[in-house]
């Protein structure tokens, strides 16, 4: 089926966001995924004969058709480069890549478009921020906080960042229910740190931090804040401006765009203030023998010839989960979260799940594991089911080891999953432990 929502233009035409009462997608003010399913072609694969129940959409989430439309109109019909082509299809391309970024920015509210950079992922943009911004403005003895339940990608590229410079890591710990202790965190900003780094929601406990209120705390103490929103831009309503953070990173191949798209959003004085990421073709104004200068933001964080056919498909999917409403993709996950959680206390009461049980405070994400079976097990017997879920430690060592288990087994639910896929998933837990006796 081909979507109609409204194609990406320019700024002024997609000012007001695209109603999708059209074909049922919503009824009643609430979203209907058995109507929304019909946009995703990969829901008509069977996996092992069976229809696919995808359960890892924190992994990577499917793709509408709209998305797969906009990224075929660019092979297909104005496949040039961007910012540079004085022709006809060269000035469509670099039209409708700027309007893919007016979309991102209208997306998470951001201010100016100029201050979203386009990069591949959340961990790219992550990196971005540790070269650029780090390692101009953190030294020797120098502090950055960070939390127990980071992502890989929110911990590494600090690591290498305070061992090159001799600073510090700090970690604000986490509850038993997976919150974090906020309590600590006051602690830890009487070290006067120069970055607070964390999550918005946690990619395993599925966790929705108060990034607001933590960002004014650091602010108060005088830290710019880093905001990971890998998590959360699909799935709760993004406002960068309420949050008021410095530095807000996330990817597109987790909000139903293509992989190798993402952005970094920054506060204006601070992209123009840091030097460039990777430098080449694109970010420079003018190249003599012995010097070169800058062009300016965003340009100067985008070297050489970006994924256009992949950042207007980020564009696209921004306006597409826009036009659905991010309070009504909110409230259906918190829909299936309650309905998931009745279902696993209910049928296998002896199945452990992570993280927060308020579906106020959690996104559709739940992390379990079956007495006696390995997660990867658990994964694989699923598997032969038509389920895919995800196993292992998904990119939070530390958090695993917090929790004192090796890995977990992860569901994690989008805007085309159903009751029904979860009810797949009780059965298929029911016959995991069949298999393997209680």
């Amino acid at each position: 089926m081909t979507v109609t929502t409204p194609r990406t233009e320019t700024a002024a035409e997609t000012s007001a966001a695209p109603s999708v009462e059209f074909d049922g997608r919503i009824r009643n003010g609430r979203l209907d995924p058995g109507v929304i399913r019909r946009d995703f072609p990969m829901l008509t694969v069977e996996s092992h004969g069976r229809p696919l129940v995808y359960l890892d959409s924190a992994a990577t989430s499917l793709r509408p058709q709209v998305v797969l439309d906009a990224m075929d109109g660019y092979y297909r019909e104005y496949s040039a480069n961007v910012h540079r082509g004085i022709y006809e299809i060269g000035e469509r391309a670099t039209a409708e890549y700027e309007a893919a970024r007016e979309a991102v920015a209208r997306f998470i509210n951001a201010p100016d478009a100029h201050e979203v950079v386009f990069t591949r992922n959340a961990t790219e943009a992550i990196n971005l921020v540790a070269y650029s911004w780090g390692r101009r403005n953190i030294g020797r003895g120098d502090a950055i906080v960070l939390t127990e339940m980071e992502h890989h990608a929110n911990l590494v590229p600090w690591q290498l960042l305070v061992q090159e410079k001799d600073g510090d890591l700090e970690f604000i710990p986490i509850t038993d229910d997976g919150l974090l202790r906020q309590d600590v965190f006051e602690v830890l900003l009487r070290l006067k740190p120069k970055l607070v780094a964390f999550t918005h929601v946690s990619n395993t406990l599925g966790t929705i931090n108060p990034v607001a209120e933590m960002t004014a705390a650091a602010h108060a103490a005088g830290a710019l804040v880093l905001v990971d929103g890998a998590q959360a831009v699909p799935h709760i309503p993004v406002d960068v401006q309420a949050i008021g953070c410095d530095f807000y990173a996330f990817s597109g191949h987790k909000m139903l765009a293509p992989a190798g798209s993402g952005a970094l959003w920054a506060r204006r004085e601070l992209l123009e203030a840091m030097p460039p990421f990777l430098a080449g073709g694109e970010m420079i104004r003018e190249v003599h023998l012995r010097r070169s200068t800058f062009n300016e933001i965003p340009t100067k964080f985008e070297a050489g010839t970006p994924d256009i056919g992949a950042a207007i498909g980020l564009g696209a999917a921004a306006e597409y989960l826009r036009a659905l409403g991010m309070d009504r993709v909110h409230e259906h996950e918190r829909e299936l979260v309650s309905y998931a959680f009745a279902a696993l206390d209910r049928e296998h009461g002896s199945v452990v799940t992570y993280g927060p049980r308020d579906p106020e405070v959690r996104s559709g994400v739940i992390p379990f594991t079956i007495p006696g079976v390995h997660p990867h097990d658990v994964a694989q017997v699923l598997d032969a089911s038509g389920l895919a879920v995800r196993a292992g430690h998904h990119c939070t060592m530390p958090l695993h080891e917090r929790l004192d288990v090796p890995a977990t087994a992860r569901a994690s639910f989008n805007v085309y999953t159903t009751t029904a896929d979860i009810d797949a998933l009780i059965a298929g837990i029911g016959e995991v432990k069949r298999i393997f006796g209680e």
